[in-house]
């Protein structure tokens, strides 16, 4: 388990024991989101605008990600999805083994990834986002522009093949696992704070201030359902692996859940 603060240093843990396995210091300023990659990479992302790679087994710093001129605030994977599930998708099938369970989560995992590394998207208080192959260089692939005011989350679907963004100009942006900008969604009248993919990529729910939440059709490139419901901003949006729920998290102190 990794953790990180606003001392500018992130902390692994040895979960059983709750004992600190090993520190990872460096960063200037407040941590703002930490990820746990599946190539043996931590990812540690900070307002001091820079991003981390850290050996997972002795906390060694590999590299440093640099191009953002402001706050990172977000940080996603094209793996994210199958690291989060492992052996288990949304058609329900579940491995008859520990060891048909293993393999079947290592072949998801290569089939996200392909020949190449591990993609990873990060956005930014500068309006921005940038694509990384954290493995391979400390360059960007791409800086992707559009946003009118902070980038609060990014998230990649979980097949692996497109990226969302939202931002505090109250639009969401659909973009390929290459950076290219597809389409704007607009649709909220206030900032958006949260997104989340459902398992099978055709859609994503986004969660904002104006109080409500809204389903978008990806394929289609429209909004497919507004979701009132919640007296103040929804902070919070997660749909379940089997894609059969969506629960979300608000100022009004209540947690719904969502039947899709």
């Amino acid at each position: 388990m990794i953790s990180g603060s606003k001392d500018g240093a992130a902390f692994v843990w040895r979960w059983i024991s709750s004992q600190c396995h090993f520190s990872l210091g460096g960063h200037t300023k407040s941590i703002t989101t930490v990820k746990w990659g599946g190539e043996g990479y931590l990812y540690t992302a900070s307002q001091d605008t820079t991003i981390k790679c850290w050996s997972d087994i002795d906390g060694k710093l590999i590299r440093v990600l640099k191009g953002h001129g402001h706050w990172v605030n977000s940080l996603a994977l094209n793996t994210d999805y199958v690291l989060r599930t492992g052996a288990y998708d949304h058609t329900g099938l579940v491995p008859v083994d520990i060891k048909e369970a293993q393999e079947k989560a290592l072949d998801r995992y290569n089939k996200i990834k392909g020949n190449g590394c591990e993609i990873l998207v990060s956005g930014s208080d500068d309006f921005t986002c940038y694509l990384w192959e954290p493995a391979k260089d400390k360059k960007p692939i791409i800086r992707m522009t559009g946003h009118g005011r902070l980038v609060n989350i990014v998230s990649f679907s979980p097949d692996g093949n497109w990226i969302v963004s939202a931002s505090f100009d109250k639009n969401l942006k659909l973009w390929t696992k290459t950076g290219k900008h597809m389409t704007t969604f607009r649709g909220h009248v206030g900032e958006v704070y949260q997104v989340c993919w459902s398992s099978d990529s055709r859609m994503f729910v986004s969660g904002s201030k104006d109080s409500t939440m809204k389903l978008w059709d990806s394929k289609k490139k429209k909004i497919k359902i507004d979701l009132p419901g919640h007296a103040d901003e929804v902070y919070s949006v997660d749909w379940s692996p089997d894609g059969r729920m969506v629960a979300s998290g608000s100022k009004d102190r209540l947690v719904k859940i969502w039947t899709n």
